[in-house]
């Protein structure tokens, strides 16, 4: 069995949700240490069964026992040791999910992960489901949510404004086109999401990135290449971005240490 594994939601509720993802050491008799993640812009809702799996993220080193936990954002790599005989499950919401739940305040809340009671939840997740009755359990409630929410809120709109944009947007511009001011942006921002907008905008570019150097060719693809093409000013500051992020340069980069999306 793979220890990575992706599973996939409907169409509409890919609105809310990105992807269910497992890290599966549920036969293993050996530690599964030092492997690592990278931010993405999402949060993650983790589900382990079995032992624990430890995270140490910028802030602090978490030991996750079996039970339910919040990902916050997070803003640089982290560390993940899976138990043998763990599983851990993952739910990945879009930046803009949770502020469809107005009553959660996550401003001063990245790099952070805590447990909940999973009786908190808008769904019902039970610790051992299979991933198969995970996913329908997600689907019918993100579905019906989405067909509550026809229209987009402010954060929504942020996000899909700096996704589809060409050229890097300014938060100024985001300002304009929706007709908001800068401050009331930002503040509504920051609480529904935990970043900046500048900040958000910055992980996006930085995944691309990663993303393109690691599905490329990279003898054929130059960094310079690279770094212009996701807006960076040149190959220095594009390195030193990286190095913010994952304590490495992208020439040593190694993508077999991390778990990164498949390419869909």
């Amino acid at each position: 069995m793979n220890l990575y594994s992706e599973h996939y939601v409907t169409q509409k509720t890919e609105r809310f949700v990105n992807k269910i993802w497992c890290l599966d050491n549920s036969f293993g008799e050996s530690l599964i240490e030092n492997k690592l993640v990278l931010p993405n812009g999402c949060f993650n809702l983790a589900i382990v069964s079995g032992n624990a799996i430890e995270v140490h993220t910028s802030k602090n080193k978490y030991v996750m026992n079996e039970g339910i936990y919040f990902c916050s954002q997070m803003t640089n790599k982290v560390l993940v040791n899976i138990q043998p005989k763990t599983k851990v499950t993952i739910i990945q919401f879009h930046a803009w999910t949770l502020s469809f739940f107005p009553k959660y305040d996550l401003g001063n809340f990245t790099d952070s992960i805590i447990k909940i009671n999973p009786e908190e939840l808008p769904f019902q997740v039970e610790i051992d489901s299979q991933t198969e009755i995970l996913l329908n359990t997600i689907n019918v409630h993100f579905e019906a949510l989405a067909s509550l929410h026809s229209e987009k809120n402010i954060i929504e709109k942020i996000c899909e404004i700096i996704k589809i944009r060409e050229e890097e947007i300014s938060v100024s511009e985001i300002s304009s086109e929706l007709n908001f001011s800068q401050r009331l942006l930002q503040i509504k921002f920051k609480t529904a999401t935990g970043l900046t907008i500048k900040k958000y905008i910055q992980i996006l570019k930085f995944r691309k990135s990663v993303d393109q150097m690691v599905n490329a060719d990279l003898e054929k693809l130059k960094l310079t290449d690279i770094a212009l093409y996701n807006k960076y000013f040149d190959q220095s500051h594009f390195i030193k971005k990286f190095k913010d992020v994952t304590k490495t340069t992208p020439k040593t980069f190694d993508p077999d240490l991390y778990f990164l999306s498949k390419k869909r």
